[in-house]
């Protein structure tokens, strides 16, 4: 399908054909965006930011927050990133890139006040739908400014024919968190930080199946959230919720991961098979192998992300797929379901907030809205 629009102007205009246009995970990629580093910051202090940490790593955040990563962190994620970008380069990928900005700026509302956090995934402050791109109301109030730093990209594809669209900015007052929340034990009723006083959600919570959407409600994504997408995309999309198991829920990228038409790779921590949507039941599910661990110290110490970020792949095109080459188990699953796996190195970048998935947004990929389920 091309996506034909038209700028206004005092002058007849020549139809401009949308730069942006992508409806799943795994039609072939030609243009993406990858997050940076430069100016990163550890995240401000925030019962929402640390809620999702264990208790020890939460004090240790708490103590080191607004604060620079560790050079040592960051020179080892930016090799790492620069080999990434320079592998999508070489796969005939076109690269955009955020501004590189200053997080360590303060910023506030007349209700509280903040200093940033960083801008390596742009996953999860934009959604793309088709040729829409979505700025995504985020609960962490460190990110709140945090798609101004791909404005100038935005602008572009704009001008150039693309639809852009914010979701209504929250307020991210004490109404929309749970006072002395507390994470649910591993008997206990699943329960959230977040309120309904506003609709909140991240990109990264939703994955694309054409027509379909699946999600996770979670601790940056509320039922509210979940029901403003749904209304703002209409009746020619349908979303799905995945329910997941894990006490502390964030993104749904490293619980269920859609690789090709009728193909899923799934957590078998976090997902019932039995309890998935219905209309997955002509799906393949790819159940991912144990993640192999993590050695390095400081990254067991520094990672913001569980050990599943090995599921937190990139598909090229529905056939071949980056991903971490210290997971070796992830990559022998993949060729024993069909896939090429292409191998690459991002484990230093767990501390800024993930991997190949997180840290790129599909700008385009060449393919039409179909419908993928039953």
């Amino acid at each position: 399908m091309t996506l034909v629009r038209t700028l206004a102007t005092d002058d007849p205009a020549e139809p401009l054909v949308s730069p942006v246009s992508s409806y799943n995970e795994w039609d072939p990629l030609e243009e993406v965006i990858v997050g940076r580093l430069e100016g990163a910051r550890i995240p401000a202090g925030h019962p929402v930011v640390s809620c999702n940490l264990p208790p020890w790593a939460a004090r240790v955040q708490g103590l080191a927050a607004g604060r620079r990563y560790p050079r040592l962190l960051v020179e080892r994620a930016q090799c790492e990133l620069d080999g990434f970008v320079a592998l999508l380069e070489s796969l005939g990928v076109t690269v955009r890139r955020p501004d590189a900005v200053d997080h360590g700026r303060r910023f506030g509302t007349p209700d509280w006040s903040s200093r940033g956090f960083c801008n390596t995934c742009p996953r999860d402050s934009l959604l793309v739908i088709g040729d829409e791109i979505i700025e995504t109301p985020m609960a962490w109030p460190c990110r709140y400014f945090e798609t101004h730093s791909y404005r100038a990209v935005l602008k572009d594809y704009f001008r150039r024919g693309a639809r852009w669209t914010a979701a209504p900015r929250p307020q991210l007052t004490d109404d929309l968190f749970e006072g002395g929340f507390r994470v649910p034990g591993p008997d206990e009723p699943m329960r959230y930080i977040l309120t309904e006083f506003e609709p909140v959600f991240d990109a990264a919570d939703f994955v694309r199946a054409g027509r379909d959407l699946f999600v996770t409600r979670s601790n940056v994504t509320n039922r509210m959230g979940i029901e403003w997408l749904r209304r703002h995309l209409g009746p020619g999309y349908r979303i799905h919720e995945i329910e997941s198991r894990c006490r502390t829920p964030m993104h749904i990228d490293t619980t269920f991961v859609p690789l090709a038409p009728g193909k899923v790779l799934v957590n078998p921590e976090y997902v019932d098979v039995d309890r998935l949507p219905g209309v997955l039941d002509s799906w393949d599910v790819l159940i991912a192998p144990e993640p192999t661990p993590i050695r390095d110290p400081l990254l067991k110490l520094t990672s913001m992300c569980g050990k599943w970020l090995s599921m937190n792949v990139l598909v090229i095109d529905g056939r071949r797929v980056i991903a971490e080459r210290h997971h070796t188990e992830m990559l022998r699953a993949l060729e024993r379901w069909g896939f090429e796996p292409v191998p690459c190195d991002l484990l230093h970048y767990a501390p800024f907030g993930g991997s190949f998935h997180c840290a790129t947004l599909d700008v385009r990929r060449r393919g039409t809205l179909e419908s993928y389920v039953d």
